[in-house]
């Protein structure tokens, strides 16, 4: 049967050249995710940049000695990223596979009809299929690690001494992260060609026997089953995202459109001709002939518009939601930053501030620590302050314990940690500072959060200065004297602003850097997702040469089915981005209500411009890779037509 299966790929070299691209894709963005993340793990971090601790140990954990990198050595922000995007793209790349090949078997129900009735049987047809599948996926993993191992070089150079990744990567030996890369190629291409195999198995050898591609009218119980076991557990997340589930959310609100996706994937074959219809209705009434022949063909194919659906759902609920989930973060934190200032100005850089009409300074020290528990130690920011001053300049905001306690070997902590690691007041937590200093900390107040101007540790101004004398002041909040007015005063102070401006910077910053974090998240994904959509509609619209010629002969002109063919893709990449849209909603709404409880007067920043462009994009490549192929088919199918007829 593998045999077989080399000459059908062979045969059907337009079918899968799809498949081909697309998992060769796949495999170059995981291929070259894992020869990076290689790099990063295998670099030395000096000893200078590096502090060696060991950890505490427990009742089923042994003590072990570890080294912590310290800010100017840490590549761990790489490999979050890296695993990100690797987890998207493998995502994406599942369903594109998954799709692809469903298509694939769709497309050719009579020809497997045709190898039943001539006597193969079920088992034998899911061999050749899973055969097919083994095929394509060893030349496009094979393809895909080469090209990640000649791009390698070029990412670490672009990554080398960014915030990322502040020290120069080399790359790695490539064997073990090539090798899990083709590996994951392989693994999916067979996860996604399983169900299509099982399917094929199924075509009754009366199927040879029709003229029209007909699918059944059913799908199987079995995928009904699971399509609803997804749908629950995309229930429950959406369920968690609210104010209790704390710093969770985000992560919540970006990893339950996938769960979401893989259900209505499941579901589509049903809630796709449903949809359909609706939006197939003004079409009808507006086009008649081109609008009705659209409409048929996408209800009457559930499976085969599934599978067209399947990579525009996915990229724009998965995009969508990020894009909005970012955007209402960047708002809460940016409300979170002015309520915690009270001073009306803030004076960037380490000199210090002094002169007449100051009545005080909040020049915190900042600094970080090396916070050590039973089994890991992590790095940690941390910032000297003068509690006295900083109650009157910040609003600190204090839950529990007393800030005034803040003396000698002490801490008060952000609400995170207690959330973490479960903390209370009189807690002791082991530290080692940044001159290598080992200490325990005792907790006597925790805070609300403050992300931008509070870090999760803070620790008495004399404490953070003996531990690290070289620490520059990075900003300061100054309050004038009475009777002074802050704009007067910001005239005449180096380097200061008002209160409402440093914050207005901080808020931008945030979007900033959220923008970079999505076109380093998305835009593997983003660019694979158009790769899928052009392919998976250019392979639909080039099997269709025999029902083009049916029409044609029935008396539809070329003009006639090219509408047709332009109100089907367009009814396709509508439906799928109405699902995408729901999943967008749903779940920023309760990402909003989750980030802002607690805050008032939030700003609502709803990113337009990229959410209609993310669903402008999808559905121009959708009716683009429909309309340029059926054009070409037309000629071809003019031609024929004419020669017939000069016989």
């Amino acid at each position: 049967m593998f045999y077989l299966s080399r000459q059908t790929v062979g045969r059907h070299r337009a079918l899968y050249a799809g498949a081909f691209v697309a998992l060769a894709v796949g495999v170059f963005m995981l291929g070259l995710g894992a020869t990076a993340t290689a790099a990063t793990i295998a670099y030395q971090l000096p000893a200078s940049a590096s502090i060696g601790v060991t950890t505490l140990g427990g009742a089923d954990t042994p003590a072990q000695h570890v080294r912590v990198a310290l800010a100017g050595g840490d590549v761990s922000g790489l490999q979050t990223v890296l695993s990100m995007v690797g987890v998207i793209c493998g995502f994406i790349t599942i369903f594109v596979i998954a799709s692809t090949f469903a298509f694939a078997v769709a497309s050719r129900r009579r020809e497997l009809g045709l190898l039943r009735l001539v006597g193969a049987t079920p088992r034998q047809i899911r061999r050749m299929i899973l055969g097919e599948a083994l095929v394509v996926a060893f030349a496009a993993s094979l393809t895909g690690a080469v090209a990640a191992q000649l791009a390698t070089p070029l990412l670490l150079r672009k990554a080398s001494y960014t915030e990322l990744a502040p020290v120069k990567l080399e790359p790695a030996s490539p064997w073990v992260p090539l090798a899990i890369a083709v590996g994951a190629g392989m693994l999916v291409a067979m996860l996604g060609a399983r169900s299509a195999a099982r399917r094929a198995g199924k075509v009754a050898p009366v199927d040879a026997l029709r003229e029209a591609d007909l699918e059944p009218p059913r799908i199987g119980p079995v995928r009904i089953v699971f399509g609803l076991l997804f749908l629950a557990g995309a229930l429950t997340m959406l369920a968690l995202i609210r104010p209790s589930s704390g710093d969770g959310a985000v992560p919540l609100a970006m990893f339950t459109p996938m769960v979401m996706v893989i259900a209505l994937t499941l579901l589509a074959p049903l809630v796709i001709p449903l949809l359909g219809r609706l939006w197939a209705a003004p079409l009808v009434a507006w086009t008649h002939i081109s609008g009705r022949l659209a409409r048929s063909n996408v209800t009457a194919a559930p499976r085969r518009s599934a599978s067209l659906a399947a990579p525009i759902l996915a990229i724009s609920a998965i995009a969508g939601s990020m894009v909005l989930s970012l955007s209402f973060a960047a708002d809460s934190s940016a409300a979170a930053i002015r309520d915690a200032v009270r001073a009306p100005i803030v004076v960037t850089g380490a000199a210090p501030v002094e002169g007449p009409g100051v009545k005080a300074v909040d020049a915190g020290v900042p600094t970080q620590l090396v916070r050590v528990a039973e089994d890991y130690a992590e790095l940690e920011d941390a910032e000297g302050i003068d509690p006295a001053v900083a109650t009157q300049t910040r609003d600190l905001g204090v839950l529990s314990g007393d800030l005034n306690q803040l003396t000698g070997q002490t801490v008060a902590i952000s609400k995170e940690m207690p959330g973490f690691e479960h903390y209370r007041v009189g807690d002791e937590i082991p530290v080692v500072f940044v001159d290598r200093t080992p200490a325990k900390l005792r907790v006597v107040a925790i805070l609300k959060d403050a992300f931008g101007v509070n870090p999760s540790f803070l620790i008495p101004l004399d404490v953070a200065r003996r531990h690290a004398p070289d620490a520059k002041v990075e900003r300061s909040f100054v309050l004038p004297a009475d009777g002074v007015a802050p704009t007067d005063l910001v005239k005449r102070m180096p380097n200061a602003q008002l209160a409402t401006d440093w914050e207005a910077d901080q808020a931008k910053g945030l979007r900033k850097g959220n923008q970079l974090g999505l076109v380093i998240l998305l835009g593997p994904a983003a660019l694979y997702s158009a790769i899928a959509i052009v392919n998976t509609l250019l392979m639909s619209s080039l099997q269709r040469r025999h029902e083009f010629v049916t029409s044609r002969l029935l008396g539809a002109t070329g003009a006639q089915l090219r509408r047709m063919v332009l109100w089907e893709s367009s009814l396709v990449g509508a439906v799928a981005l109405s699902l995408g849209t729901a999943i967008t909603v749903t779940v920023g709404v309760l990402l909003r209500h989750a980030m802002t409880s607690g805050l008032a007067d939030v700003p609502l920043t709803v990113p337009w411009g990229v959410l209609l462009g993310i669903g402008g994009l999808c559905l121009t490549l959708a009716v683009g890779s429909a309309l340029a192929p059926t054009a070409y088919l037309l000629r071809v199918v003019g031609r024929e037509l004419v020669g017939h007829q000069g016989e």
